[in-house]
């Protein structure tokens, strides 16, 4: 009857029972009818979940003894098991989609099978569309059969009626007999007996899963045991399975602690959820150990197109996750609702399959009738229609409005006005239609065919159309098929930290997500490439130890080789010439894929707020901020469980020192005198640990405990004292004040005479005094050293440990003070610690360090060049410097005796002016050869500098008194700490009597980012926690000018007011580049000028403004920015040039089949960028 009915109509709408057989028998039916007939048939039978599609072509397959991907086989985007014999092909709702937009009829296929009608996913209702549309036009003998276990028959037979004699006659509705076991309903009402405390009301308007209602959960779990005893008395004892759906990964994960907690070990639970892999998916098909219980907890992918045959109970929390747009900024949003009775009704059937089955629903009976919506919004009402108006262009059907209007449910006319402009800002549509103005339709241009050809994003689609035009193909294409799936960065429970240290590791320092992908990728690669991963036991530990998933890295290779060819077919090709043997490409070639990431993610641009440098340095109390944080909430007597506190912040880095000051510490990080001048990845894990919520505990004792332990009151003196814990040193010891005499034996002149040691980079190197009285101080500390009996070092070496090596380059072969770096092997990289230069040294010939010179002041200088920074020509050609810059700083100061005039002491470094002798005896500053070659440019000093700089001038030009100060902290201090100390060490704090949590870390120099856009700019905006931006320290909050921010997603919270951003990338901070990159990339410009009408001042960028209806087309993403450096009419000129270049190369992909010319247009491209 069923394959008579299909054969003699169009459309058949089929209705039957979960279980009933009509997404695995009629399928077959028709395929054993045709067979018979000897007649051709290609059958279709799409599913809304890869699983659903994968499973059921499986069991076919094996029911009938058949290989699959011979006459059965399936396609879920990546994966392909079809041959030219496959006559049944089960496949999800986006490929057959694909399918018939690509071929703009169903001619492919004899009959397409649309199962789980009842979706109504943005996907199902085109899909929908689109079929009716050909059906009515070039498809006319393709047959359609709509099947659902909750359809609503009536609404899909009309949709589908089919004119005849001036009427319409609606499709055909066959009801499919035979009842699968009865299912019983249960509701809180009715659990009274195993609830044994109070619950929180439900209410409509705020769906949530309390913590009590898990218990509910776990208590019906415990009483399934119970009621099969007293069922099956007398029977072998076998226990039934059940499904619970919960809501997304955070709510599986939680309910599987809960019952990993409880008493009865005895059950098998089984995620289900997509982000697990295909073959942990395919567990929850196998039968439980005997005398377990099989567990699955799902979300809503097991709702439909799925039978787990022997599930007896199903426990709905009748709550789901539905993406929606914010009305505002069309952004997206998944939030918390109450599902429908229809989404409940199919979870319901997932029991009852064999036998006869329980649904409990954790609500109410009342709340059940009255709140519970009998079914859901459709999504093509609430989700961004980019991708199905594209798809639309793509069939020529007409204008979007028009052809989505016959919709099923139709879109409101202002969603898709809306998402044609958004379109056009992409620069996926032409403004115009046939050289007229339609604000509302547009031409596909070469992008938007692109993109409607991609299985990818529109952003990233545009990221790969740029990538080709500026040479950075292949990373951009990693990027897309990365950001298309599940991140492969791995973090394991708990190691958050590890994994975050990982991610910044692979991203370098170009604080860029999408470059962390490309760089792990290609890292995997490479180690493939090399056969050091031939052993899949070889590839999960490297995915092990770099934090890295590699079924899901292999994911992304296959999905990149897919858009490799698919591209292609557009002419782009990755180009396989070797790279340039130069110093500077990959600098260069990593600050243009920043470039083109900023251009396929307008307009999600953010700036940064302002930090206030006087407040700051206040707040850290003077310390440095590249390596100190700072904590609050410390115990009285803080400093007795300075070790505590140090073994808490190990996983983040080298703890050199701990400053206590009330109530308050500051905890600073060792840094390596040959790094840059860049915070350290210490202070970014610390402030990650207070993102994160670790807790910070302290065992401690009661103050009165403390002081009463010190005869006479002596240890109230020292209660709240100052005190500083240096592990350089050793030493726990009353903080003195930095006297006026410290500093003038530190700088005895603002003029010295130095020699250069090592350089760490431009500007910024070590050094030491050469003037007669430095240079005595430094022979007699020498032979001091050397005349003593020097011992084996005590302790095993370590990195910070302060001793005696020798300096192989050294004629006399004598001992030198110096502090380890790191240890590697039988050899330790050391630091000359009086010279200001390293060297690699057996640890065999490292020698103890007598007590007392350890303690003397430390020889060696650390300067800073003042006044300077890089140049953006060498930030564009390197970490901060450029190869060349480097190279001509080291000309013009190795080997040279420099003269440096000293402008201030910030944290321990000289900031100077540099001059040395050049050509015939003239004296000249090095910075200003440096600007004048365009290496560096001039820039202002911090506050801390300028402050020091105002000191020292007071202080020669004796203005202030020169006396020695007093210090604050006495003897009797110190030795109340060291007494305490003593008494309350660490093998004695198991006495402890109750535990403080410690706030933070913090750092005053941690700032926030701002949308650039005008419907964004005022709402608050967070970045996610798995983002290497999630926290963003100032590196020089005295450069005025801003750093732009680019985030490849944005969604907005459940309320929408606040943005959240993801996969972020921090651009370069060169002066005036958040400008540039709008004016590059924005589709209008509009410039501002001065009163006089002389100067550029800022610029307009957006979609612009319609010349019909005289009204800004986008105005919600306009962006006005001021400029912060100098716009000439040259440089305007220079960025129409490249923005007519990027135009045109985008043309030429269509029609030039000249590689070489394509690559020669890109070097073009490229060229007029870096300059």
């Amino acid at each position: 009857q069923i394959v008579s009915l299909i054969e003699s109509n169009s459309v058949v709408v089929v209705r039957g029972v979960t279980g009933s057989g009509k997404s695995t028998q009629i399928p077959q039916y028709i395929l054993d009818y045709c067979t018979r007939q000897s007649t051709y048939c290609n059958i279709a039978v799409t599913q809304p979940r890869k699983i659903g599609a994968t499973s059921i072509a499986r069991w076919i397959s094996k029911e009938r003894s058949w290989t699959l991907g011979g006459f059965v086989g399936y396609q879920v985007s990546l994966e392909k098991v079809t041959t030219k014999d496959t006559r049944l092909t089960y496949m999800t709702t986006g490929v057959l989609l694909q399918k018939l937009v690509c071929a703009k009829n169903l001619t492919e296929f004899t009959h397409i099978f649309i199962d789980e009608v009842h979706e109504r996913t943005k996907e199902m209702d085109f899909l929908l569309l689109v079929i009716r549309k050909l059906l009515r036009t070039n498809s006319r003998f393709v047959k359609v059969i709509l099947m659902s276990a909750s359809i609503n028959c009536k609404e899909f037979a009309e949709y589908f009626a089919i004119p005849v004699h001036n009427k319409l006659n609606p499709a055909y509705i066959f009801e499919v007999e035979g009842k699968p076991y009865a299912i019983e309903e249960y509701y809180l009402d009715d659990l009274k007996h195993i609830v044994h405390f109070k619950l929180p009301p439900q209410i409509a308007e705020e769906p949530v899963i309390v913590r009590e209602m898990y218990d509910v959960a776990v208590s019906l779990i415990q009483s399934f045991d119970e009621l099969e005893m007293k069922s099956k008395r007398g029977e072998k004892k076998k226990k039934n399975n059940l499904v619970t759906f919960s809501l997304g990964l955070a709510e599986i994960n939680y309910m599987h602690m809960c019952l990993s907690n409880t008493l009865n070990k005895r059950l098998q639970v089984y995620p289900l959820h997509s982000t697990v892999t295909l073959e942990e998916q395919n567990d929850v098909f196998l039968s439980p150990v005997p005398g377990y219980r099989k567990i699955i907890l799902s979300t809503n992918i097991a709702e439909s197109s799925l039978t787990v045959p022997d599930v007896k109970y199903v426990i709905d929390f009748c709550l789901t996750r539905t993406l929606v747009c914010d009305e505002d900024t069309n952004y997206q949003s998944l939030r918390l609702c109450w599902a429908s009775k229809t989404n409940c009704n199919q979870r319901k059937g997932r029991a009852g399959r064999v036998s006869k089955g329980y649904c409990y629903r954790l609500v109410h009976k009342d709340f059940w009738t009255n709140n519970i919506p009998e079914k859901s919004v459709p999504e093509i009402l609430r989700c961004p229609l980019g991708t199905t108006i594209l798809k639309i262009k793509m069939l020529d059907m007409g204008e979007p409005k028009t052809l989505l209007a016959t919709a099923l449910s139709p879109p409101s006319v202002g969603d898709i006005e809306r998402t044609v402009l958004q379109l056009k800002e992409l620069g996926a549509l032409t403004t115009c239609v046939q050289t007229e103005e339609n604000p509302h339709d547009g031409e596909l241009t070469f992008l938007g065919r692109v993109l409607a050809h991609l299985p990818v994003d529109q952003h990233l689609g545009k990221l790969i159309v740029l990538g080709h035009v500026f040479g950075c193909l292949e990373e951009c294409l990693i990027i897309a098929a990365a950001l298309s799936l599940r991140t492969f960065f791995a973090v394991p429970f708990r190691q958050h930290i590890d994994g975050y240290r990982n991610k910044l590791f692979f991203a370098g320092n170009s604080k860029s997500d999408c470059v962390a992908l490309v760089n792990a990728f290609k890292a995997w690669q490479i180690c493939r490439q090399k056969g050091e991963l031939r052993h899949p036991k070889e590839e999960l530990d490297w995915g092990r130890s770099n934090y890295i998933q590699i079924k899901r890295v292999r994911e992304v290779a296959e999905l990149f080789e897919e858009l490799k060819q698919r591209v292609s077919v557009f002419n782009m090709h990755i180009n396989t010439q070797p790279s340039p043997v130069d110093q500077e490409y990959v600098y260069k070639q990593r600050f243009i894929l920043q470039v083109v990431i900023a251009g396929a993610f307008y307009p999600n641009y953010f700036s940064f707020g302002i930090c206030d440098q006087e407040i700051a340095v206040k707040e850290l109390d003077g310390k440095d901020p590249k390596t100190t944080i700072m904590l609050r909430n410390i115990p009285p007597y803080g400093f007795l469980y300075h070790q505590q506190l140090q073994s808490l912040f190990r996983q983040c880095g080298q703890v050199k020192s701990i400053a206590y000051d009330g109530p308050r510490a500051f905890v600073e990080f060792s840094r390596n005198p040959m790094d840059a001048f860049k915070t350290l990845p210490a202070v970014y894990m610390s402030l990650k640990m207070a993102q994160l919520k670790i807790p910070l505990e302290l065992n401690v004792h009661y103050p009165k405990e403390i002081e009463s332990q010190e005869a006479g009151g002596g240890a109230a003196r020292v209660k709240y004292t100052r005190v500083n814990v240096d592990y350089q040193k050793q030493t726990v010891e009353p903080v003195e004040i930095f006297g006026i005499s410290d500093l003038s034996k530190m700088i005895p002149n603002r003029l010295l005479s130095i020699n250069v040691t090592e350089i760490v980079e431009v500007g910024h190197f070590w050094g030491y005094r050469i003037d007669e009285k430095n240079m005595t101080v430094l022979q007699t500390l020498t032979t001091e050293i050397n005349h003593q009996n020097l011992m084996d070092l005590p302790v095993p070496p370590h990195p910070e440990l302060v001793c005696l090596a020798p300096f192989p380059c050294s004629e006399n072969k004598g001992y030198y003070r110096a502090r380890i770096l790191y240890v590697s092997g039988d050899f330790a990289e050391v630091f000359f610690v009086d010279y200001g230069n390293r060297s690699r040294v057996p640890l065999k010939k490292l020698k103890a360090i007598p007590s007392h010179l350890r303690e003397l002041p430390f020889q060696a200088l650390e300067f800073k060049m003042c006044k300077m920074r890089p140049s953006a020509k060498s930030l564009v050609c390197g970490e901060q410097w450029s190869y060349s810059a480097s190279q001509r700083f080291a000309s013009l100061v190795n080997g040279y005796t420099l003269l440096v005039k000293v402008y201030s002491l910030v944290h321990d470094v000289l900031h100077v002016d540099v001059f040395r002798y050049l050509g015939s005896k003239e004296l000249v500053n090095i910075r200003d050869v440096l600007i004048e070659e365009c290496y560096a440019e001039q820039a202002e000093e911090s506050y801390e500098s300028q402050q020091s700089h105002d000191l020292l001038k007071a202080l020669l030009s004796d203005q202030m008194k020169k006396e020695e100060r007093k210090p604050m902290s006495s003897r009797e201090e110190k030795h109340v700490i060291e007494t305490l100390l003593n008494k309350f060490s660490v093998d004695k704090l198991d006495t402890a009597t109750h535990k403080v949590s410690v706030h933070g870390p913090f750092s005053p120099y941690e700032v926030k980012c701002f949308s650039m856009t005008r419907i964004s700019q005022f709402r608050s905006a967070f970045i996610r926690k798995e983002s290497i931006n999630s926290v963003v320290v100032r590196d020089a909050p005295e450069d005025s000018f801003q750093q732009m921010l680019v985030a490849a997603s944005l969604s907005v919270n459940a309320t929408g007011s606040s943005l959240i951003l993801e996969e972020t990338s921090l651009m370069p901070p060169i002066p005036g580049l958040p400008a540039l990159l709008c004016m590059l990339f924005a589709p209008a410009i509009e410039l501002r000028v001065d009163k006089s009408g002389k100067y550029f001042t800022g610029v307009l960028c957006g979609l612009g403004w319609s010349q019909t209806h005289g009204i800004p087309l986008l105005p919600e993403n306009d962006m006005e920015l001021t400029f912060d450096v100098h716009f000439g009419v040259d440089d305007i000129a220079e960025i129409n040039i490249l923005r007519e270049t990027i135009n045109q190369l985008v043309s030429e992909c269509a029609v030039c089949p000249n590689q070489g010319r394509m690559v020669q247009m890109q070097e073009n491209a490229r060229q007029k960028l870096l300059r």
